[in-house]
């Protein structure tokens, strides 16, 4: 295993970090506080490639290998997680999922133009009564002539209220009530379909303000039958494939809101002066820098490893999920530690901390919360039992 980055690599790592610092950097503040994101945006992540991420360049992706695509994910992370959440969320849950698992009519059909912002995605699961445990969905499908009816109702749906495409996982009727996860079908719908209603999630959002949050309800709506993704009862596989994309980029980002933290606090203790020396000198503040920057490099460790084990084409569940637990976890405490460091000011948008730490309790819960992934991690490595 070698970690020293490849020219594509480094290519794609310098593509994020530029655009992130130069663009996406001065309105983060800005985006926060209206609670939106420019749609230029969007379409400056889709001119320089970004939106194509790991997807093959036959179908209109940029063919980044899994590394290229955390790296991305880790400097969009470290300038705005909302940026970051809305990459992940049309490149990784969406497009990676349609390449995967669809046909090539429908990968001809939508990933160009996914690729290029000309559509935008979602991924619509999460439910009022199922979050965790997926396969406690209620929204249901029945067969009709041509297509479906679907009808429910999802929640806190990223991108939706922009998307033009959604994938959608209902339920068909139950053919073995043993095993609830076993109807479950994933639809490519339409956002602009009859009985397709969406509006903006009540409430103000903790953090990652700046991300688009939708209600979805499902209104006898009309699915083609062409629109089928991964054949009919296999949504709950489509839907744990999508997760340990996601996971990955939930990992990558919370590593860049860590480096972040950490860069904060190195510029401040450098320059803020207390009892005549700048508190970098003091004993307390170096531990907390020490602890920071050492619990980055475990988190940075563990995302390569991940990354790398995925462009293996092996299985790497346990690998994201542990990448995962632990960048959000740490990524948590350096935020805490970076609104302790920066005090009085720290405590308002006067300086990026605070923020910081708004955002990093989103990525515990996105994609499984931190909960979730132990249990996750701990029955891959006890197994199965067997009879």
């Amino acid at each position: 295993m070698n970690f020293t980055l490849t020219k594509d690599q480094l290519h794609w790592q310098s593509v994020a970090r530029n655009f992130a610092q130069d663009v996406v950097v001065p309105l983060a503040r800005k985006m926060d506080e209206d609670g939106s994101m420019p749609i230029s945006i969007i379409e400056q992540m889709a001119s320089l490639g970004l939106l194509g991420g790991s997807v093959s360049k036959a179908f209109g992706g940029s063919g980044m290998d899994s590394l290229s695509l955390a790296l991305a994910y880790i400097e969009l992370g470290r300038a705005c997680s909302s940026v970051r959440g809305f990459m992940t969320v049309h490149s990784s849950l969406v497009m990676k999922c349609i390449e995967q698992w669809g046909s090539d009519i429908q990968k001809n059909e939508f990933l160009p133009k996914l690729g290029k912002a000309e559509l935008i995605g979602c991924y619509a699961l999460t439910e009022p009564e199922a979050g965790s445990d997926a396969a406690s969905i209620q929204t249901k499908a029945e067969k009709t002539k041509g297509g479906y009816i679907l009808n429910g109702e999802k929640i806190w749906i990223t991108n939706a209220n922009l998307a033009h495409l959604a994938i959608v996982f209902a339920k068909l009727p139950a053919t073995d009530r043993a095993k609830p996860h076993s109807s479950i079908t994933a639809f490519l719908v339409d956002t602009n379909s009859d009985g397709f209603i969406r509006k903006k999630m009540p409430g103000k959002e903790l953090g990652h303000r700046a991300s688009d949050h939708a209600h979805i309800i499902f209104k006898n709506c009309f699915v083609h039958e062409g629109r089928v993704l991964g054949g009919e009862n296999n949504g709950f596989k489509v839907a744990m494939s999508a997760l340990d994309h996601g996971r990955l980029g939930v990992a990558s980002g919370a590593l860049g809101v860590h480096q972040a933290c950490l860069d904060a606090c190195v510029d401040f203790v450098r320059t803020r002066k207390q009892f005549g020396s700048r508190i970098g000198d003091f004993e307390m503040m170096q531990a907390v820098i020490a602890e920071m920057k050492t619990s980055l490099e475990a988190s940075r460790f563990l995302v390569y490893n991940a990354a790398w084990k995925k462009d293996q084409g092996e299985s790497c569940t346990l690998e994201t999920s542990m990448a995962k637990f632990h960048a959000t976890e740490a990524a948590v405490k350096a935020a805490n530690e970076a609104v302790l460091v920066h005090g009085g000011r720290g405590y308002s948008n006067e300086y990026p901390v605070e923020r910081y730490l708004r955002d990093i309790k989103g990525l515990q819960i996105y994609e499984g919360t931190s909960h979730i992934q132990k249990i996750v991690i701990a029955r891959q490595v006890i197994g199965k039992e067997t009879a």
